[in-house]
């Protein structure tokens, strides 16, 4: 039984708390930390967790030698430091997206597993969903032919309201707006289905009308591969929140929500009429016949990092995936802060590899003001340290 421990019990917590729940037989949760107990008490509560005790501070869970897996919950600039003291003091971790605002910090938190020995993983929640399972499943049947194109929306909506949470909405407690902490998911999906990141990175940005957060609430980028290039919509101010996935390969495309797209070719380098129905069949094929997943969400993460644990093996994610997904995002804001294309990957001697040059540079499009009532947590409560 791996013992676990919830840190940070805001509103993503409760997800972790379910997806452990749904592994009852594997791993049981034995503490929930926050800095407002008041919130860690309630989880307690409300999940009915009566064998696990609440804490306060980080420290408290450091120094437990009956905690095997910590969940990192916390605000992103908090990633790094809670993660490596947890490593270091000989514990996995799984945190969430984003794994940390800069390219330094995930080098830190991927150097203390491997000193320690122990599983990191970064939550992409999306790769255990059985549509996308179904899409690299069809990319890596070879059926598409050479990838050309990958479309995203990653689009969502958010009221002023959203920002109003004391953490949101500045570049130096979030990071940065939906490029980093929604998008963050269809970037990883794309590195993971052609298996590689970009060479080079264009983008805009823009904040169209959040006007209480100094960060972007709308971006456009364009990810450069040798021969294939991918568009990637990241905004919090799109109504109807339609999530478009399209893959396009010299062969055929596929779309989600599901769709086939393939034609035949003309002698004339036109399209037929009626399309290539024998290839879009067999495509068809690949996605009915792959089994769907047992479970999945942060469930099936969750689930695949225990087992990871128990087989003394990587997990599905590592820290370098985690990180994978952070260097893109690194270009794309820097690709639309300086307004030029961007090579990748960003260097180490390169300012804005420590993030130092995007909290420099990057635009404070309006202050961060308001309070979101409701909320036990107003302003930074971290006087006290996590």
């Amino acid at each position: 039984m791996i013992t676990v421990a919830v840190l940070g019990t805001g509103n993503i917590s409760q997800v972790h708390i379910d997806g452990f729940l749904k592994h009852g037989n594997e791993a049981r949760i034995v503490a929930l930390c926050d800095i407002v107990p008041a919130k860690a008490q309630a989880a307690k509560d409300r999940f009915g967790l009566t064998g696990a005790t609440v804490h306060a501070h980080v420290d408290e869970l450091v120094e437990r030698d009956d905690i095997d897996l910590v969940a990192v919950c916390t605000p992103p600039d908090t990633h790094a430091e809670l993660s490596i003291a947890l490593l270091d003091a000989g514990k996995h971790v799984l945190v969430e997206k984003p794994m940390a605002p800069g390219l330094a910090d995930c080098d830190a938190m991927i150097a203390a597993a491997r000193r320690a020995g122990r599983v990191l993983s970064v939550v992409s929640q999306n790769r255990w969903r059985d549509d996308v399972a179904q899409v690299k499943a069809v990319v890596d049947s070879g059926l598409l032919g050479p990838v050309a194109s990958i479309q995203v929306d990653s689009a969502w909506l958010r009221g002023l309201a959203y920002y109003d949470l004391w953490w949101r909405g500045t570049w130096e407690s979030e990071g940065g707006g939906p490029t980093l902490n929604h998008a963050i998911h269809h970037l990883d999906l794309v590195a993971h289905l052609l298996g590689r990141a970009p060479h080079a990175i264009t983008a805009a940005m823009t904040n169209a009308w959040h006007d209480n957060a100094e960060v972007e609430d709308l971006s456009v980028a364009v990810l450069h591969y040798e021969r294939a290039l991918a568009t990637v919509t990241a905004s919090v101010v799109h109504h109807g929140q339609q999530q478009r996935f399209v893959v396009q390969g010299r062969e055929a495309g596929v779309e989600l929500p599901w769709r086939v797209y393939a034609e035949q070719v003309q002698p004339t380098g036109h399209p037929a009429v009626g399309g290539n129905r024998p290839l879009a069949a067999a495509i068809d094929q690949v996605r009915e016949r792959l089994p769907a997943l047992p479970r999945t969400g942060h469930a099936g993460q969750i689930g695949d990092v225990l087992t990871a644990i128990t087989d003394d093996r990587p997990p599905a994610v590592t820290g370098e995936d985690g990180r994978r997904a952070v260097a893109i995002v690194t270009g794309i804001y820097r690709a639309a802060v300086e307004g030029r294309t961007v090579d990748l990957p960003i260097r180490p001697d390169d300012p804005w590899y420590s993030g130092k040059a995007l909290l420099e540079h990057a635009p404070r499009y309006f202050p961060k003001t308001g309070k979101l009532p409701g909320y036990d947590a107003e302003v930074d409560p971290r006087g006290t340290g996590w």
